[in-house]
């Protein structure tokens, strides 16, 4: 598990290391010369150890200390600093990261060939895992984000047919369902997920057109349901109304003609040009 590194200040070791040159300088020049030489290659071996040690780190960055191929720690603390001689210190960045998929060519739950692409935003937080837990952990987050994709994609049809089954199309339902398998998939990688969300969907094109089709059927046999229940409505409203102030006394087979006359108007999708009848209904 990721811990921290052992440091100090790198201001404080160059100082020491600056103090330690020129102390060794003043007793060289006060020393015979033969007998300097071993204090020189002294000084100069212990200013190499620390300047061995120095590191950098920036912002929203970190180092990973191995010394000898021993992981010894993190160093997260941006600033200068001292640690373990001679150890590698790989960098790695904490910053946030967005990784967009490719638009993929899937088949939902229905068999519908769709195309999907969705973005994730994720970060590392444990530098350990993302360096020892797998081979290139950006690559990683990149590879499960396409199967979580793809996953998601086969588990929803890209429509619900049915009252109370979620869809692709459901925003919300499907970025959390993404987010939870993702985050499962790239923990091995230190890694977590903090948005991931749908940023293209549609029907394959091979079969858009037939798609498109039936959307807009199913469009206008809900219109003519809406149509026709509001005329319903209206007829009775208007034959109740007629009843009510006593305006004409109508036989059953008259309010089944005003009926028909009223459903011919109101649910017709063309203007009705009105027949006025001079004689008698009975004639």
């Amino acid at each position: 598990m990721e811990r921290r590194a052992f440091r100090l200040s790198g201001f404080l070791m160059l100082a020491l290391a600056l103090v330690i040159a020129a102390v060794a300088v003043a007793v060289v020049a006060s020393l015979p010369e033969d007998t300097a030489g071993g204090l020189v290659a002294a000084a100069s071996l212990v200013v190499v150890v620390i300047a061995a040690g120095f590191t950098v780190i920036n912002p929203n960055e970190a180092r990973v200390v191995q010394f000898f191929g021993r992981y010894v720690g993190t160093l997260e603390q941006a600033g200068f600093h001292w640690t373990v001689p001679f150890s590698q210190k790989r960098r790695l960045s904490r910053r946030v990261r967005n990784f967009e998929t490719a638009r993929l060519k899937v088949s939902d739950a229905d068999g519908n060939p769709v195309e999907i692409a969705a973005v994730v935003v994720w970060r590392v937080v444990d530098t350990y895992m993302a360096s020892f837990g797998v081979d290139d952990h950006v690559s990683y987050v990149a590879v499960q984000s396409e199967a979580a994709v793809r996953h998601l994609a086969t588990s929803y049809p890209y429509e619900a047919h049915d009252d109370g089954r979620a869809s692709l199309r459901e925003g919300n339902v499907v970025s959390e369902e993404l987010n939870t398998e993702l985050g499962e998939r790239v923990a091995l990688a230190g890694v977590e997920v903090l948005e991931s969300r749908i940023t293209h969907l549609a029907y394959a094109p091979e079969i858009a057109q037939a798609m498109l089709a039936r959307q807009q059927a199913s469009a206008i046999v809900g219109a003519r349901v809406k149509i026709v229940e509001g005329a319903v409505g209206m007829v009775q409203s208007a034959l109740e109304r007629l009843s009510e102030l006593q305006v004409v006394e109508l036989d059953e087979e008259r309010k089944a003609q005003m009926v028909a006359n009223l459903l011919v108007v109101l649910c017709g999708d063309r203007n009705v040009q009105p027949v006025v009848n001079t004689g008698s209904l009975y004639a």
